[in-house]
């Protein structure tokens, strides 16, 4: 089994980065971004365990305003962009002496391992967005109310989750951990049981989160950030876009348009799930990345 190094801090970009790895540092490096609210945690113990087993140095890391990356923003009120959050991918790269790696994101991450891809080519071995989109000011303008034509917008009991969340007590860790709960089962696909553990994984994040509350950031950030879809034909390195065809947060149609728009891109398509990547879905997605990355 591969070995797990445990957290260890950087100092980068006038921040201080937490960030833990698995494996021999000195096999390819797949570092894994993770999506919008959540820390590196996120990736679980074992997922980053099997990537790492057959011949993978995995590094995974707390974005700003999650974890115990510091500072923290106060909520609603980040003073970064996800052209920033790239860049903090790039010096988590530098801290360990990497200089190309297999870039994989969920979410938000997609988001930024595109921007990886189109500011720092020369980091960059392949890429592969999961769950994500070319276009997140489509989500961040249905969030705010606005009409959206270019990709599918949320589905309603999204729209409604979102504003639902915007009287939670983010201090409080039995109501938010109740209501994380209610979010992944209401926006996991059909195919795969709900997660028994899943309250006992935001139990953790919570209590190692430094200010849990700052994690509502990353959806302004991603509203004040640069679109960059017509940019994507400037993407030359093997990209691999995995989605849900359930995915009610960023329905297919945003996953086909990511795969249209980087030439030479395959598209995995997880069928029955949502906005998730269920256990149930690994051995057919962990495969699909060890022979992307090989």
């Amino acid at each position: 089994m591969a070995t797990h190094h445990g957290e260890r801090m950087i100092d980068a970009n006038g921040i201080r980065i937490c960030t833990d790895s698995f494996g021999d540092p000195t096999d390819p490096t797949i570092l894994l971004v993770m999506g919008a609210g959540g820390s590196m945690m996120g990736w679980r113990d074992e997922f980053c365990q099997r990537l790492a087993d057959p011949g993978r140095f995995v590094i995974r890391y707390d974005n700003r305003d999650t974890g115990k990356t510091t500072p923290h923003c106060p909520p609603g009120e980040p003073n970064y962009t996800l052209d920033v959050l790239a860049d903090d991918a790039v010096a988590v790269l530098d801290a360990y002496q990497v200089e190309q790696a297999h870039i994989l994101g969920i979410s938000m991450g997609g988001m930024i391992t595109q921007l990886i891809g189109l500011n720092h080519p020369n980091r960059v071995l392949t890429i592969t967005p999961i769950m994500s989109t070319p276009q997140a000011g489509v989500v961040t303008d249905a969030f705010a109310g606005k009409d959206v034509i270019e990709l599918s917008p949320p589905h309603r009991k999204v729209l409604n989750l979102v504003t639902s969340r915007d009287q939670i007590d983010w201090t409080d860790r039995e109501t938010v951990i109740a209501m994380q709960v209610e979010s992944f089962a209401t926006i996991k696909g059909s195919r795969y049981p709900e997660d028994p553990a899943m309250a006992d994984h935001i139990a953790r994040d919570f209590d190692r989160a430094i200010n849990y509350a700052s994690s509502v950031n990353h959806t302004p950030a991603m509203a004040q950030s640069d679109a960059w879809h017509h940019r994507l034909s400037e993407i030359n390195k093997p990209t691999l876009v995995i989605h849900g065809d359930e995915d009610p947060i960023l329905p297919y149609d945003h996953g086909q348009a990511l795969h249209a728009a980087i030439s030479g891109s395959t598209l995995l398509t997880m069928e029955g799930v949502g906005h998730e990547l269920p256990r149930g879905i690994w051995d057919t997605v962990i495969p699909a990345i060890l022979d992307h990355t090989s």
